[in-house]
Order: C-alpha cells, then structure tokens, then sequence
C-alpha cells in the first residue's frame, strides 16, 4: 500500500510537469493580423534571477486538529493540536518560474484531547474502547498522541518568483507517511469528586498503535505572503484501522513558516 501511494504521487508529479513542459512549447501568446500571417511570441523567462532564491529551507506548521465524523461517545475537548517539521526542496519550473515544485520530508504530529474519556490502547478488544469516565476516576488532562514520518509534496505558485520573501503564494499537494508512534497520556488522576489522588504531577503513559491506520494520505493547501501562510490538510485514510472503532477522518487547520 505504501509503495503504491508513493509511486502514484511520483507519476502524477512527474505527469504535471511534463504537461507543464509541452504547453510552454505550444502555447500562442499573441498574435498579429495585420500582416496576414500569424506571429508567435513565447514569454522570455531567462530574465529572470533566481539566484539568491533559496532552494532548500524548513517548512514549520502549528494549529487545530478535529476527527470529522465522530460519534457521541468519543468526547474530544480543549485544543487538539498538531506540530509539523518539515525539510524541504524547491525546484522552480523552466517553463515557468512562478511555479515550482516542493518536496521534502519530516515529522508530524497530532495531540487530540479529549474530556472524561478513557482511550485504552492496550485494550484486548476488536475495537478501540472510548470509555466515559465522568463518574469514576479519571484524568484531569487526557491525550492520545500520534507521530508519523511524512512526506509533503507541493506545486507552488509566487506572484514574484524572483522575491518570495515579498511575494504572495498559494500551494496545493499531498502528504504521505507512516505512522510512527501512538500513546496516550494522561495527567493529574482525580476522583469523580474531583480530588487529586496522586498529585497534579501524576503522569500516566500508554503506548500502542495497532489500532490506529499506518498509513497517512492527506490532501493538502496553503496561501499566504512571504513566509508566513495558512493551511488545511484533509487526511483521506481513516484515523482507525477498518473495523477497530468509528470511521472517522482527521481534519487539520493552521499556519505555516516556510522560506518558501
């Protein structure tokens, strides 16, 4: 599966800049009637400098994360969030410098609260346990964490290619990846009275993923000016695997650093 996903995203990229290529060459920019013959112009873009444009720099995204099409029984609350670090390559396109490609790789990760829920990961059942804890022990603060290696790969569009600093930008790609790690943790165990039992720094760590999907395959956007940009990522490939709980899909919202 993850082999495929990869070579799909290699094809199409692959695709998209060959058809670039072949419609820079065919393209008519005007045309000249006066003469009665028909005069092709083709844009000149070796004018353009490009050389103090930086082709490698980190891409860095923070903001909310939300599970669309979860039921009742999984109670998510606070801000659930993520953090993306990102290494990437630009490599502008010859046809046209105002687009480029951007590929890179790194780590992401989501924290999804939740308020008196109980995630068992180490559950010796077929399904994913949310339990509802309002009148037993429970945590204070209560996350399920996961962390996966990802691969983003963008085409990005520079109103100024030659000052992407000064420049608006607009990018659309996809993510793929593979689930690295998967635990919850939970804080500050109380009463259903609300008592600490153990301490406010009573830490409680559970780690395992079988239940959760290995693979990442996310749709992805972003727009913004010079360095600083907002994003949304729509995960295309359930949170859980099928038949380990509810069908639900991670839907994320933010803002991007990126040198490009």
């Amino acid at each position: 599966m993850k082999q495929t996903l990869l070579l799909l995203v290699g094809l199409t990229g692959a695709l998209f800049i060959q058809a670039q290529t072949t419609k820079s060459k065919t393209k008519t920019t005007a045309t000249t009637t006066t003469t009665g013959t028909a005069t092709k112009a083709k844009a000149d873009w070796s004018k353009l400098d490009l050389s103090s444009r930086p082709g490698d720099h980190f891409m860095i995204q923070y903001g909310s994360d939300m599970w669309l099409g979860k039921p009742d029984s999984v109670r998510t609350g606070g801000f659930s969030r993520h953090f993306n670090l990102y290494f990437m390559l630009d490599k502008p396109f010859k046809s046209d410098p105002h687009y480029s490609l951007g590929l890179g790789a790194g780590i992401g990760s989501s924290n999804m609260f939740f308020t008196n829920t109980y995630v068992n990961l180490k559950a010796n059942t077929a399904k994913l346990p949310f339990t509802r804890v309002d009148s037993a022990d429970h945590f204070k603060k209560f996350k399920l964490t996961t962390i996966a290696l990802e691969i983003p790969v963008e085409i990005r569009h520079f109103s100024d290619p030659e000052h992407p600093g000064k420049s608006w930008k607009w990018a659309a790609g996809v993510k793929v990846g593979t689930l690295l790690k998967a635990y919850t943790k939970g804080k500050n165990l109380e009463n259903k009275a609300g008592s600490s039992i153990y301490g406010n720094t009573y830490i409680s760590k559970e780690s395992d993923k079988r239940f959760m999907n290995g693979t990442v395959l996310g749709l992805t956007g972003r727009f913004g000016y010079g360095i600083f940009s907002v994003d949304a990522q729509y995960n295309l490939i359930g949170v859980l695997k099928d038949g380990s709980g509810p069908a639900m899909n991670k839907f994320s919202f933010g803002f991007t650093i990126s040198g490009l």
